[in-house]
């Protein structure tokens, strides 16, 4: 207790510290670096461009000019097709190639990237519009362009704007002649999966936005924090007066809740029990005849476009028309706010940004030529990367967090002292105080994912997830009851001695190899999220930040052993809360209307919701309230119940009595600590709803409270937070490191005899620790080089996989007499099967994979008892059902 009084301490001297010491911090967002590409070979620039990337090449075809006297001269349509690929070896570092043609002059049409190639749908020449669809792509070995015809579009199309979502593109806007009075309110669908098969392919029509018919519209796709939708905003139409209207609103196509069953293209009536559409906030300006595309996880970036101010005047202003308005606009869809910036080189209209690339935040965007102002068009060829925010940290902030280390480190070099044995080092010597015990339980299932993932949900979502914390607390007398008396029986080291007393070695060295695999694992999750906050605030890089903290946490783990995590566990439980409060504090002090504009703005966008009432025969698929509670059962159950990490904490304590309150100090303590954390997500929310210029497109959504601690907290305030990130992450991964190792060498080595004395077993013990730890390390820089949408999810698919079947072997053991070994084998390996089949071949929720997983355990391993022998011998003692009065479960 008193080393605990000592950090807190140390906690609120930093904190006084760093309140002496904070300064505000401003942003001024600039949110594009450009840079120019060689000019179009045509050197008036064209408008109406085909445009896009493929096999590393910008591919640029048709498009439409006019010839110089400009204000004398007729539009002219082309038919060249440009092609600029990479050239290191020239001046530029890019080449041209041309003598490529369309079938015929055209313009105005829409098109996407593909990796099949640029998909050109619809456009126009002087006399007609076309429905036309094709294929263009660039064969880098014949440095050539090969065509294929696609399904034609459903009408003509001219002057609309497409993007795709996967294998489909959508394609929204458009008129079908050259007046304004044939806009269109069309939105239609094709999905290019059997593009080999262009016999398979067909154009579906979707329900139309419930807004103005338009043309001159822009159209992108972008991630709203659950799924990917359609955008489709601003562009033109014809008024009630035959006068042109400039539009400004903006709406969201969702893909996940549209039913094709429940549309009639013929009325275009929708009858699903959601609508696909909403209609989200417009924007400042009109931007007509702009372009869009999708930056990082969650921004649409609005190049250039014109908002009508000189409209009508051309002829009155020809070359003194000053052009259209250098603008951008960056939207965000979680918070659904526009922000604008005056960041473009030039304002080229009628034409698409696309990506040199499949990195959507460090690949280039290109705009290529387009109209300038009236009649001009400019050849100049644009390129555009994303800017991340300058990184900052000070000496106080440095300072916090190395006291931080040094105390942490200083606690795992006092308790290798106490280490004499095998006994002290994998079970503490069962001399942990039992809240210690409970707050490091409470530590090693939150940690990081908690700190970072759930804030990160909270801001995407809402408070659906709640229930799965809460699943936790309606579990702990369930598992004291039916659970803990075994481990406590048996004087388990490894909760896996269970399996092999109820079954066979088998089993057991089966369920302690699935644990060893899935907390390498974990350690990887864990590792990973803490490194964007830290790459955030200092100038490491994620994967060296990933390095300080597996060092950290390899040196202290291994030489203090389970009484040293468990006792830096409840010091970082402590500093891990401490950051999180003081964190929400910050935020809600910069929000508008404090406290009181929190809960209206968050009640405003529904950010409290917890219960979505569908029992629908899809609702499977989605977070329905029955999903969200069976589903957090089972997820909690599987490491109350079966995780080692767990399980070491119920074993360190001298007694039945103790382990109970270290459940129930976990589970008191969950309920609070819940709260704050999704209060803190959707703080963030409301925050950045309010400051939508101080969000970092650059970062992925599950960095949204490392940026905020990074850009927002004052200095010496960050740093403090910053070292709870550091103990949520430790606190996880050096349980998993010595979990690992007391399940490696109490299962794998000491039933075969393999070594003789307490202190080999020690040694050994502190060499796989380190093993296991370096494997996590290894991992996690691998999720640093991966775009993932929410390592939350990533993390419920592993759990899922492999914690189900665990957990399932434990309840086939417990609660039937009739199981043995042989079925429960088989009911694991048929279980992870059938699993893994339903995470593949299905759309069931992630939720309930640990759920399912349970299930197909213990149904599978019941049944396939039932054809072998009973084996009496193995269950007195070992199941509810053959317990009797000499039992001394609660004595021990």
């Amino acid at each position: 207790m008193k080393i605990i009084a000592k950090v807190m301490f140390v906690f609120v001297f930093l904190f006084s510290l760093a309140c002496f010491a904070a300064e505000e911090n401003s942003i001024s967002p600039e949110y594009m670096d450009w840079t120019e590409l060689p000019d179009l070979p045509d050197s008036l620039g064209r408008a109406g461009m085909f445009s896009g990337v493929h096999n590393d090449a910008l591919i640029l075809a048709g498009g439409a000019n006019f010839p110089k006297p400009i204000w004398e001269s007729d539009k002219q349509w082309h038919k060249d097709i440009y092609v600029l690929t990479k050239d290191p070896e020239s001046e530029s570092g890019f080449q041209w190639h041309n003598g490529f043609e369309l079938s015929r002059p055209l313009a105005y049409g829409a098109s996407v990237s593909t990796e099949h190639g640029v998909v050109c749908m619809g456009g126009n020449d002087s006399k007609t519009a076309y429905s036309d669809v094709f294929l263009l792509s660039w064969n880098p070995q014949s440095n050539s362009i090969e065509k294929q015809e696609l399904p034609s579009l459903p009408s003509r199309c001219v002057y609309g704007d497409a993007a795709k979502i996967g294998s489909k593109i959508y394609v929204a806007g458009g008129t079908t002649g050259s007046g304004l009075e044939t806009a269109m309110n069309n939105f239609w669908c094709l999905d290019l999966s059997q593009v080999d098969e262009p016999e398979n392919l067909s154009w579906q029509k979707l329900p139309p936005w419930p807004g103005m018919p338009r043309a001159f519209n822009i159209t992108a796709s972008q991630h709203n924090g659950r799924t990917n939708c359609i955008y489709v905003m601003s562009g033109r139409c014809s008024g009630e007066d035959g006068k042109a209207k400039f539009l400004k609103d903006v709406y969201e196509f969702n893909p996940l809740v549209y039913d094709p069953a429940q549309y009639n293209s013929e009325t275009q009536n929708y009858n699903g029990p959601i609508d696909p559409w909403r209609k989200r906030k417009s924007l400042p300006n009109c931007i007509m005849a702009g372009t869009a595309i999708g930056v990082g996880q969650s921004h649409i970036f609005a190049f250039g476009g014109a908002d009508g101010t000189y409209w009508g005047r051309e002829n009155e202003l020809k070359d003194e028309h000053p052009g259209f308005p250098e603008r951008m606009y960056v939207y965000h869809t979680i918070t659904d706010t526009w922000v604008e910036s005056g960041s473009l080189p030039a304002n080229q209209v009628t034409t698409n940004a696309v990506r040199w690339g499949d990195d959507p935040v460090n690949d280039p965007i290109i705009i290529p030529s387009g109209e300038v102002r009236p009649r001009v068009r400019s050849p100049k060829i644009y390129s555009g990367t994303p800017v991340q925010l300058k990184k900052a940290i000070g000496w106080i902030d440095l300072s916090t967090i190395v006291i931080y280390l040094g105390l942490i480190l200083g606690v795992g070099v006092f308790f290798s002292f106490r280490n004499k044995n095998s006994n002290d080092y994998f079970r503490g010597g069962q001399r942990v105080p039992w809240f210690v015990a409970g707050l490091s339980i409470f530590a090693t299932m939150l940690s990081s994912i908690t700190f970072i993932a759930i804030p990160a949900k909270a801001f995407m979502t809402d408070w659906v997830y709640f229930w799965v914390n809460m699943c936790a607390v309606v579990l702990a007398p369930l598992v004291i009851i039916f659970f803990l008396p075994f481990f406590r029986k048996i004087d388990a080291t490894s909760a896996y001695e269970y399996l092999e007393k109820r079954f066979n070695r088998f089993v057991r060295l089966f369920a302690s190899a699935s644990f060893i695999f899935f907390q390498i694992g974990r350690m990887a999750v864990v590792m990973y999220l803490p490194a964007l906050a830290l790459a955030a605030i200092t100038p490491l890089s994620q994967i060296q930040c990933i390095m300080a903290i597996g060092v950290l946490s390899l040196i202290y783990c291994t030489m203090g052993g389970l009484e040293a995590v468990v006792w830096t566990d409840a010091i970082q439980t402590f500093i891990l809360l401490g950051g999180a409060f003081l964190s929400f504090t910050l935020i809600i002090n910069g929000i508008e209307g404090g406290f009181g504009g929190f809960i209206e703005t968050a009640s405003a966008d529904n950010k409290f919701h917890l219960v979505n009432w569908d029992f629908s025969s899809v609702s499977f698929a989605t977070t329905a309230l029955w999903v969200v509670v069976l589903g957090g059962l089972g997820q909690q159950l599987v490491p109350y119940s079966s995780d080692m990490a767990v399980v070491q904490r119920y074993m360190s304590v001298s007694s039945m009595k103790f382990a109970k309150k270290s459940i129930w100090t976990n589970s008191i303590t969950i309920i609070p600590a819940s709260i704050l954390f999704f209060g803190v997500g959707t703080a963030l929310f409301v925050f950045y709803k309010d400051n939508p210029a101080q969000l970092d497109p650059t970062f992925k959504n599950d960095a949204v409270f490392p940026l905020f601690i990074a850009r927002e907290l004052p200095v010496g305030i960050a740093g403090l937070v910053v070292a709870g990130v550091f103990a949520a992450a430790q606190s996880t991964v050096s349980t998993s490191m010595n979990s690992t190792a007391t399940a490696f060498v109490t299962d794998f080595i000491r039933p075969f005899n393999l070594l003789k004395g307490e202190k080999a077993f020690l040694r050994l013990g502190r060499i796989m620790t380190f093993t296991f730890g370096l494997l996590g390390v290894v991992l996690a820089l691998m999720f640093a080089t991966s775009d993932i949408k929410s390592l939350w999810d990533m993390f419920m698919t592993i759990l899922g996989l492999m914690g189900g079947v665990m957990c399932g072997l434990f309840c086939l053991g417990i609660f039937t007499t009739r199981a043995n070994g042989g079925g429960a084998v088989i009911g694991a390996v048929l279980g992870a099967s059938g699993l893994y089949w339903v995470q593949k071949a299905t759309d069931v929720h992630l939720l309930l994979y640990g759920t399912i997983g349970i299930v197909l355990c213990v149904v599978i391993g019941y049944a396939a008892s039932l054809f072998m022998p009973k084996t009496p011998e193995k269950t007195e003692g070992l199941t509810i059902h053959t317990l009797n009065s000499k039992n001394t479960w609660y004595k021990n």
